[in-house]
């Protein structure tokens, strides 16, 4: 088996372990089960959500089995944020956001091969619907102090600020709850997650030894992750926008392919590390291309062309691939499917018009030129392009057969300065 300790210390991403002795032990003698727990507190998981998914993911292929928890029950707590009380959503929402998240998580692990790799979906309200409150203070609160959940950094930070509610203070029992059950059920003696979960993590280890005694599937392990951050000092899977959506009714393809494109160069050797399943020599080879010669964007384009095969499919991602080419005059505009095409277009500065007018004008409504005197200029001086072809004249109107699938004009000013409008 692959040695998965060290290939996780090697990507930079292993923040702490238990007795990491008895864990290399136990991963040696496997398969090992694991398990990473994700609540449904949205419609889609984003990219954040990707170094968790990803290392189960990594697990499964070094020939252990992985367990993806929806927590159908914990996310209608929500783990404690720490500066502010979560909204409560209602059941019936969020048992709809654990259908969605169920399916997008199906799409990085292998459930369906039998063998003892075979991964598992579970779903924390199975278990958590019938405790009554009653059971829930004698059967498992009684073993929980409060002083140790009074230090745990989240509970501190929120206390000395606005106070948090009794309700995501006991989420900690909770998710407890599920290394104690997901122990029992499938002798999981695992649980990782990232370094903010290290507290929630250890209880759940301190739950099972205070309730199961002798531990009879062996002892269990916590396993975090580093907290990816951005070099600009940005949240990382964060842009103007919002989140960065798995889920491509959130965040097109193109879009999701952009983002990883568009990595500052800071960044790109910790994403590759941490999201690339290529060998170690092609990663070292990326990042020496990147240090070489950054402007050819290689480590960006290869990981955005991994990433988005990986979540979106290969299909999709040719597509986006071929968009991104021929906004910039490598490919025909007229050959990207509409979908593919429109999507491209939204990121970027867009207008819509009810009737053609001239080139200047549209450079102008698009912010590619601050004036009509600046845009006449620059289609003057050859930089100005309707759908990659140079404007030849100061005074030139797209006609009807332009409009690629009867709707868009793609400008562009220089090389690399881009708008499209949309007659409708």
């Amino acid at each position: 088996m692959t040695d998965i300790v060290d290939e996780l210390r090697w990507r930079g991403v292993l923040a702490q372990t238990t007795d990491e002795e008895a864990l290399r032990k136990a991963l040696a003698d496997g398969p090992l089960t694991l398990y990473c727990g994700f609540d449904p507190t949205a419609a889609s998981l984003h990219v954040g959500h990707l170094t968790q998914i990803l290392a189960l993911r990594r697990f499964q292929l070094a020939g252990h089995r992985p367990i993806a928890l929806v927590g159908g029950a914990t996310g209608l707590i929500g783990d404690p944020k720490p500066s502010a009380e979560r909204v409560l959503n209602d059941v019936e929402t969020v048992q709809g956001w654990v259908g969605a998240l169920r399916g997008q998580l199906s799409a990085f692990l292998d459930f369906d091969t039998p063998g003892p790799t075979q991964a598992v979906m579970a779903n924390n309200y199975q278990w958590t619907e019938g405790v009554s409150a009653l059971a829930l203070l004698r059967d498992y609160g009684k073993h929980f102090s409060v002083n140790q959940m009074l230090a745990r950094e989240t509970v501190k930070s929120r206390l000395d600020g606005e106070g948090m509610s009794y309700t995501e203070f006991s989420y900690v029992i909770l998710q407890s709850l599920d290394y104690l059950e997901l122990y029992k059920a499938y002798g999981c003696t695992l649980q990782i997650g990232g370094s903010d979960q290290w507290g929630n993590i250890t209880a759940g280890l301190d739950l099972i030894r205070r309730i199961l005694g002798n531990q009879p599937h062996g002892p269990a392990h916590a396993l975090t992750q580093v907290l990816l951050t951005k070099a600009d000092g940005t949240k990382f899977g964060k842009t103007e926008g919002g989140a960065v959506w798995l889920d491509p009714e959130l965040t097109t393809p193109y879009a999701f392919y952009q983002f990883w494109l568009n990595a500052d160069d800071r960044d790109i050797t910790r994403y590759l590390r941490t999201f690339s399943f290529r060998s170690r020599e092609e990663i070292e080879e990326l990042e020496r291309s990147t240090a070489e010669r950054p402007q050819a964007r290689a480590a960006q384009r290869a990981l955005a062309e991994e990433l988005t095969t990986l979540v979106h499919g290969a299909e999709q991602c040719a597509a986006v691939v071929a968009a991104s080419r021929a906004l910039f005059g490598q490919g025909e505009l007229a050959d990207l499917d509409e979908r593919t095409l429109a999507a491209a277009l939204s990121e970027l500065p867009h207008a819509r018009i009810g009737e053609l007018a001239p080139v200047a004008d549209l450079l102008t409504l698009v912010d590619l030129a601050p004036s009509k005197s600046a845009a006449r200029r620059t289609i003057r001086e050859g930089g100005a392009y309707v759908n990659n072809a140079k404007v030849a004249g100061e005074d030139a109107v797209p006609v009807q057969s332009d409009l690629i699938h009867g709707r868009w004009l793609v400008l562009r000013r220089g090389k690399r300065n881009l708008g499209a409008v949309e007659l409708g």
